[in-house]
């Protein structure tokens, strides 16, 4: 059956969950979740959580899904061993880091690949399998056509989203909470800019990136049928009322076999929503029609009030088991506890007597067994053999079944015997002394130049199917003996997978043997189309033991994050030649929708369209493979005047990002980080490399 995975913020949340009838919930406690505002939990309680749920059959998920630096990766080490001691049944991760240090320390812990890491094609998945993951959660962003599809052919188990809010961007991919506000949802401190009012023309007066929340209630048996694991609700802030409406609203529908009501749909509705919810990405309808803001309503008191009783008034949830009784002459009396997960508990009481008056029967012992009030558990069966002319009290039956029931607990919640080595980081690889290099990433052919290619840049990055439908673009780069690698787009679903693998062959003819790729299907693919592979900042190369993996992955270079401090790039170990964002404009967004077409009817996506938000500032909307979307920051990273600073951070290469610069432009930027010019934006920005992102 399709597992059910609910959110747990506190272990009221966790109570309201099981009780609802989760089948397993997912918590974080410490500094390295997604959901670092959320109350979380302390060591005590989540082992008390773990116990909890594992006596009344729910599985733990531990989250440690965030992107950690180097100094942070002995705190999650500890932080997994004690998640390993206390059997937690698996940890979900983002961080290639952090998957790493956990092969390392705690390797019978199984892990799950979080949306996080943007796996969104089956070459994703297949990565992560071959990584030793478990199970992968897809984007949000597919169809149910592309579910299937990975369903079909993985691996391993897959799980989706079924309720709750929506990201506008694919997540992982997002970084418009660190860029603008220094709180980054790649370490778990999101501040929801997506939330806020946008508009065009100068005017703020719209909500074009506040989505409804997800309801997949209508699709259940669907997706079971497909071959989808398991079924996740977000929801980690919200208070424990919402957990156990929209768990037991899901749980009931999953076990029955059945669509929703139309109450349950209104309950879901009053519990909370975005003017409703949306299906849109699943179902293949994107439109306005997806979008929403969140309505001051009154708090719908009633429902809450029936929802706290649902897991505040004793065991709603009740776990079948079977129980077996023996009676016989001159042996000593018998009770077992059998479950459905293969526990088995047996006890042993008194002799019985010889009946003085009325003989015990079977009747009346199958009677007593199945009294199970008051525990976790329900009588499915009792079954006894009962000799005739013996006596036993009923006290003394009632006692060895409670202490059966008591036997297959401690059986059910006994700690997993699993091995826990020591944390080593491993060896340090010192800084390169030579000055970096220069690369740089055009977004079209237009923004090449002959006066580009005399300034002689190290490395030039074109997307894929701008350089296939632009080969005499490649052909000058060559020939001025500027090599050119291939840009994989950071989003290609199987279904777009053929034009890509075409545009990809065609760059091979040209003599193009390397690709710079921003998520893991990417890496998976490229290689086996001939092409070395560059690791581009989609990666989330945060630490030092993420370079070491795409090195063991092999990659030929990496793109360190643009959301680390200088000195935190410094001290990245650098396993590969590493290279980082010196000029440009910072990507903010890549969503699947179009929000020129939502905003406008047209697709007007080949112009440069303007995003105001409510301070003024306005964000480059442009084109990006497949119809979708990017969105850059109003500023342009500008740091020719710093050199000083970076040059001495042990980096192979500084890359020019060009987005809406022209031919002309792109050369002056150049110049000047060369020296040799007086180029400089009207407005720019230093990025995120000199202060603090949480």
């Amino acid at each position: 059956m399709l597992e059910l995975l609910s959110p747990a913020g506190s272990m009221e949340a966790v109570t309201a969950a099981v009780q609802n009838g989760a089948g397993a919930v997912y918590l974080g406690y410490g500094d390295f979740n997604a959901r670092r505002n959320a109350k979380n939990f302390t060591e005590a309680e989540v082992a008390q959580a773990v116990s909890y749920c594992h006596l009344r059959g729910c599985k733990v998920h531990l989250t440690l899904n965030t992107l950690l630096t180097d100094r942070e990766l002995p705190g999650a080490a500890q932080v997994a061993a004690h998640a390993s001691d206390i059997g937690i049944d698996a940890v979900i991760v983002q961080d290639l880091g952090v998957l790493r240090m956990l092969r390392q320390t705690v390797p019978d812990l199984p892990v799950h690949a979080s949306t996080q890491m943007t796996v969104h094609s089956l070459d994703g998945v297949k990565l992560c399998a071959d990584l030793g993951i478990s199970r992968v959660v897809l984007g949000r962003e597919l169809s149910r056509d592309q579910i299937s599809y990975i369903c079909q052919h993985s691996p391993i188990e897959i799980e989706v989203f079924g309720h709750g809010a929506l990201c506008m961007c694919w997540s992982g991919q997002c970084f418009f909470s660190s860029v603008i506000g220094g709180r980054s949802g790649n370490r778990g401190l999101c501040a929801q800019p997506c939330r806020l009012n946008y508009g065009w023309n100068g005017q703020a007066d719209e909500y074009p990136l506040s989505l409804k929340d997800l309801s997949m209630v209508r699709h259940l048996r669907e997706l079971e049928e497909m071959g989808v694991a398991c079924l996740k609700l977000e929801g980690r802030m919200k208070r424990p009322e919402y957990v156990a409406t929209v768990t037991g609203i899901y749980a009931r529908a999953i076990r029955e076999g059945r669509e929703p009501t139309p109450q349950e749909l209104e309950i879901l509705k009053q519990t909370f929503s975005r003017q409703g919810f949306t299906d849109g990405y699943y179902t293949g309808r994107l439109g306005p029609e997806m979008f929403g803001t969140r309505q001051e309503d009154k708090e719908p008191r009633e429902l809450y009030a029936q929802a706290r009783a649902s897991y505040e008034n004793g065991e709603n949830r009740k776990e079948p088991v079977r129980l077996y009784g023996l009676i016989q002459a001159n042996q000593p009396a018998q009770v077992a506890a059998e479950d459905d997960l293969g526990h088995m508990a047996r006890v042993e009481g008194p002799v019985p007597e010889p009946a003085r008056n009325v003989p015990l029967t079977r009747e009346k012992v199958e009677g007593q067994l199945q009294r199970t009030g008051g525990t976790p558990f329900s009588c499915e069966k009792a079954t006894a053999r009962v000799e005739d002319g013996l006596s036993l009290p009923l006290s003394t039956l009632n006692d060895l079944r409670r202490r059966a029931l008591e036997e297959l607990s401690r059986q059910r919640q006994a700690l997993p015997q699993r091995r826990k080595l020591p944390f080593q980081p491993g060896v340090r690889y010192e800084n390169p002394k030579e000055p970096p290099v220069f690369t740089l990433s055009l977004r079209t052919a237009d923004q090449l130049s002959a006066d580009l290619l005399r300034l002689k840049p190290a490395l030039l990055y074109l997307p894929a199917g701008e350089g296939a439908a632009n080969p005499d673009a490649v052909r000058h780069c060559q020939e001025a003996g500027v090599p050119v690698a291939a840009v994989l787009p950071r989003i290609c679903t199987d279904r777009e997978l053929p034009q890509l693998e075409r545009d990809l062959i065609a760059l091979r003819e040209l003599g193009v043997t390397e690709a710079l790729c921003g998520t893991w299907g990417a890496v998976r693919r490229a290689p086996q189309l001939g092409f070395q592979v560059r690791g581009d900042y989609g990666l989330g190369a945060y630490n030092s033991q993420t370079m070491k993996e795409l090195r063991r992955l092999g990659l030929i270079s990496a793109t360190a994050s643009f959301e680390l401090k200088f000195p935190q790039i410094r001290d990245l170990s650098k396993t590969l030649p590493t290279e980082f964002i010196a000029y440009g404009r910072l990507p903010l967004m890549i969503t699947e929708t179009c929000i020129i077409h939502n905003h406008s009817g047209r697709h007007t996506c080949g112009n440069v369209n303007l995003l105001t938000d409510r301070k003024g500032e306005r964000f480059p909307v442009v084109k990006a493979w497949g119809c979708r979307n990017e969105i850059y920051n109003s500023k342009k990273v500008f740091l020719a005047d710093k050199a000083a600073d970076w040059r001495k951070l042990g980096l192979w290469a500084a890359r020019l990002m060009f987005t809406t610069e022209n031919a002309q432009e792109c050369a002056q930027v150049l110049e000047r980080y060369l020296n040799r010019g007086r180029y400089q934006p009207a407005e720019y920005t230093r990025g995120l490399y000199y202060r603090d992102v949480e």
